[in-house]
């Protein structure tokens, strides 16, 4: 019988999306179908319009991209102090809230929760006053070409709504993955939103995925555990802030993803971790700016899941509005400080350490059984039976791998100067082009010694790590290079997209894979030659030779490792090979 009621339910708002404006003004099928369904995307172009028409001085609907399928890409700007374009909220210096739902469109909670809070706040019977003091940027859908791939079980370890879109867009990009190389037409039109109106706070709607147990919601917020060290109270306490509304509303929030530390092990417990550039709470930190991932619990009823994520927005906007022009001066001062890294440790990753703490989480019971299906262990939960799970939290992250600062900035020769530069500009990062040519310059090359290739494609990139450290050549820097100065308030991007060791810098994602490969080669025979008129003419060189013969096995037994140490002292070898095309430089260009 319920099963019947939700689905009649889901019929007819399914209707009603491609009927005409609902009776009930600014309501939306989800609210109407007691939160067992969600509208299709024509609702939000719809809702978008009618929030305009019934708040025209409150209220902005506009388009800020266009997807692969042609879809329009809208945000509503929302706000009593009359800030309703970037340049009003700018010259007003009001703080800007950017609330963004459905990146992944299967996770559509923030869409309906966020319209809901919408619509209350105007009302002031949520946050009361709070639209009087900032700018809510509501972007109810992210991906909206996977919101439109709509189906049933599209998620099928998440309770309802009936029918759902896809995780990933059009083209089969993760956006959660895409926010340094914003490969996506939809990334790089979020990133121009962004750049023009520098949300002081950038919040991400998800629902996780994982285990059954009683917690219903996860907070995550940056800089708590890495980025600008003033900025990390603030974050600590717009988290300790949002996590206090919610459980006076009853929710059960953690401050950490709940996802055990070994898949499908509840006793294994759980591990915090700072996110990478690739993801939101792991890239806005690089800009200054907050950054709070909220997860609902997917075993929740969307009914649950609707209302804590409507609960989330609502604590945001008032911490924001209690908080903002306290927090927008802190940002303030973090970008006047990042005009300063020059020569400082910059982290470019970081990681948990093994110390464990023993928490009690609520969950329920459970047995791990053999299956004869797969082979291994299958976990199976019994939610009649609530029961405590003692198990260890590993929450103490530092940094690890570090990286002093150049003085200057970076070079980024002619030939990749198009390209880079078109990057940096979705990022708002400031360079310069070099007009003169340097006909040689002190500066800093970075030399591989190690690579390795992603062994399978991943985002649709062929990734690069490499070992080696920068040292000092003297180097021609070209007429129309590039000079990246890291005196600019957005100095730690340009430290994560441009150093050749970081996670996520544009190395890492293969941008640069060309100046890894060894394109030109000696034949074998003339190898043989080549090597036998070095060994005569420099006695140093044999005895070198000879001596890594005797002391490196995996070279001994090898002829190409052989026959490439005399091709390497060749003066055909090319000395542009593992040479990171991107320069360090002390000197401001």
């Amino acid at each position: 019988m319920i099963r019947s009621a939700v689905l009649l339910a889901f019929a007819a708002s399914s209707a009603l999306a491609h009927a005409a404006p609902a009776a009930a003004p600014l309501t939306t099928i989800s609210e109407r179908s007691g939160f067992q369904a969600t509208g299709r995307y024509d609702e939000v172009i719809a809702l978008c319009a009618q929030f305009q028409k019934a708040y025209p001085k409150q209220v902005r609907c506009f388009e800020f991209g266009r997807t692969p399928e042609g879809r329009p890409m809208l945000a509503l700007a929302v706000s009593r102090t009359g800030a309703l374009t970037a340049e009003q909220a700018k010259k007003k210096g009001v703080p800007v809230l950017l609330v963004q739902g459905g990146i992944h469109a299967g996770e559509i909670d923030g869409k309906d929760a966020g319209f809901l809070a919408l619509r209350e706040a105007l009302e002031n019977k949520a946050a009361a006053g709070a639209l009087d003091k900032q700018v809510l940027l509501f972007v109810p859908v992210f991906n909206v070409d996977g919101h439109e791939r709509f189906g049933k079980n599209n998620r099928p370890n998440q309770r309802g709504p009936v029918e759902m879109g896809w995780r990933t867009t059009a083209q089969n990009y993760n956006l959660n993955r895409d926010y340094v190389k914003a490969d996506a037409p939809e990334m790089q039109a979020m990133l121009a939103l962004v750049n023009s109106w520098d949300p002081l706070a950038y919040v991400d709607l998800h629902v996780t995925d994982g285990a059954k147990f009683q917690p219903d919601i996860s907070i995550q917020v940056e800089p708590v555990h890495g980025g600008d060290e003033a900025l990390k109270a603030a974050g600590a306490a717009l988290q300790k802030n949002v996590i206090a509304d919610l459980k006076a509303q009853g929710s059960d929030p953690r401050q950490f993803y709940m996802s055990f530390a070994k898949e499908d092990d509840p006793s294994s417990g759980f591990i915090d971790a700072m996110a990478p550039p690739r993801f939101s709470t792991g890239y806005f930190p690089m800009r200054n700016r907050f950054a709070m991932l909220v997860e609902t619990h997917s075993w929740k009823d969307y009914p649950t899941r609707v209302r804590i994520t409507r609960n989330t927005i609502v604590s945001l906007l008032s911490q924001v509005a209690q908080h903002g022009k306290e927090w927008q001066k802190l940002t303030q001062e973090a970008d006047a400080r990042a005009l300063n890294l020059g020569g400082s440790e910059f982290p470019l990753s970081y990681r948990t350490t093994y110390n464990a703490k023993t928490i009690e989480f609520p969950g329920y019971a459970y047995t791990r059984e053999h299956s004869e299906i797969s082979g291994g262990l299958w976990t199976r939960y019994d939610e009649s039976k609530p029961q405590i799970w003692n198990v260890p939290l590993r929450d103490e992250i530092v940094p690890d791998f570090k990286v002093a600062a150049p003085l200057g900035g970076y070079i980024v020769p002619a030939a990749d100067a198009g390209w880079v530069g078109a990057k940096l500009k979705q990022h708002g990062i400031s360079f310069k082009v070099i007009n003169a040519d340097q006909m040689s310059a002190e500066v800093e090359a970075f030399r591989a010694t190690k690579t390795t290739f992603g062994k399978q494609s991943f985002e649709g990139r062929q990734s690069l790590a490499v070992e080696g450290e920068w040292a000092r050549e003297r180097r021609p820097v070209g007429k129309g290079a590039l000079f990246v100065p890291i005196a600019q308030p957005k100095a730690r991007l340009v430290m994560t997209m441009l150093e050749p060791r970081g996670a996520d810098g544009l190395l890492a994602w293969g941008e640069f894979n060309n100046a890894f490969e060894r394109k030109e080669y000696m034949e074998d025979y003339v190898a043989e030659e080549v090597a036998r008129d070095q060994l005569e003419a420099n006695p140093a060189l044999r005895e070198e030779f000879r001596k890594k013969l005797d002391t490196d096995a995996e070279f001994n037994k090898s002829p190409e490792k052989r026959l490439e140490f005399f091709a390497r002292r060749h003066a055909s070898w090319d000395e542009r090979y593992n040479l990171y095309p991107v320069l360090r430089t002390a000197q401001k260009f």
